[in-house]
């Protein structure tokens, strides 16, 4: 197991997503998965999914079932009469779907969820561990357009304490 900040991660038991993927959406919010992305959704064992508006950013995340249920188990937890834990429920939970493939490969985005992450109809879908997120291109190239020595900055303040145990 490895101890990054405060979480215990057991590496033998993770599935990940792996992959960024261009992908079109139409004006009726049918995104179409990529085949080698429907391939990694079967590996979760979920026929459903769970999208929500991200917390740091103008994109969408889509977690598996499984996943989606262990984190609210997480956030139950806390007490819902402390005015700030339940504001924080309300505001994480907020658009929250669940979303299946259709026949054609497609998930269907409601049309609040692709106002916040302001789809247009060329997206990109990116691995971000258990979950994947869903971008805008051109939102997308932004926010990973940072400079080197800022990523590497960055990768050294997250990373740089992170020890296999």
């Amino acid at each position: 197991m490895g101890n990054f900040g405060n979480y215990y991660i057991n590496l033998s038991q993770m599935k990940s997503f792996i992959g960024t993927y261009e992908c079109k959406i139409d004006d009726k919010g049918r995104l179409k998965v990529p085949s080698s992305l429907i391939k990694q959704m079967e590996n979760f064992d979920d026929k459903a999914f769970v999208v929500k508006r991200s917390v740091f950013q103008p994109c969408l995340e889509v977690y598996p079932m499984n996943a989606w249920d262990q984190l609210m188990g997480k956030i139950n937890k806390l007490n819902r009469f402390i005015k700030k834990n339940a504001d924080f429920i309300r505001m994480f939970t907020a658009g929250v779907k669940t979303v299946e493939l259709d026949n054609a490969g497609r998930l269907q985005i409601s049309k609040d969820l692709v106002t916040f992450a302001n789809l247009q109809k060329d997206t990109v879908i990116t691995s971000a561990g258990e979950l994947f997120e869903i971008w805008d291109k051109e939102a997308y190239e932004k926010v990973i357009s940072t400079n080197e020595a800022d990523f590497a900055s960055l990768a050294e303040d997250v990373m740089g304490a992170f020890d296999e145990e």
